[in-house]
């Protein structure tokens, strides 16, 4: 299959990507961000050694708060705190668009210590 050559995506060093801080937590907390305008569930996921953070995630379609308590996530932690609908967001929860709206959660493949780095 050729590769397609509409697409451009900017090439980084390796220690551009080490400053990434993508690492896994497990959520314990979810319910609706009620004041956001789109819609979103406020999130709390334990981070091991760094911690509990808090998240906004716009994950409704796919997800009811219920079936995300356990459930592991990739988070960046090193973007800084944003407010969102009068909540601080304090990790990027990571996902992949299905289509517009429509985010599915990336997860390891397989249960891993909460802190573990991706690379």
């Amino acid at each position: 299959m050729a590769p397609c050559k509409n697409l451009k995506v900017e090439t980084i060093s390796w220690p551009d990507f080490e400053k990434v801080e993508l690492r896994v937590g497990t959520i314990i907390k979810a319910e609706p961000l009620v004041d956001a305008r789109k819609p979103a569930y406020k999130l709390l996921v334990d981070f091991g050694e760094y911690g509990q953070r808090q998240s906004s995630a716009q994950i409704t379609v796919l997800y009811k708060p219920e079936e995300l308590t356990g459930r592991q996530v990739i988070g960046v932690l090193n973007f800084p705190p944003k407010r969102i609908a009068g909540f601080t967001s304090e990790v990027l929860v990571s996902g992949f668009e299905q289509e517009p709206g429509v985010v599915v959660l990336a997860q390891p493949e397989r249960h891993v210590p909460n802190g573990s780095k991706l690379f």
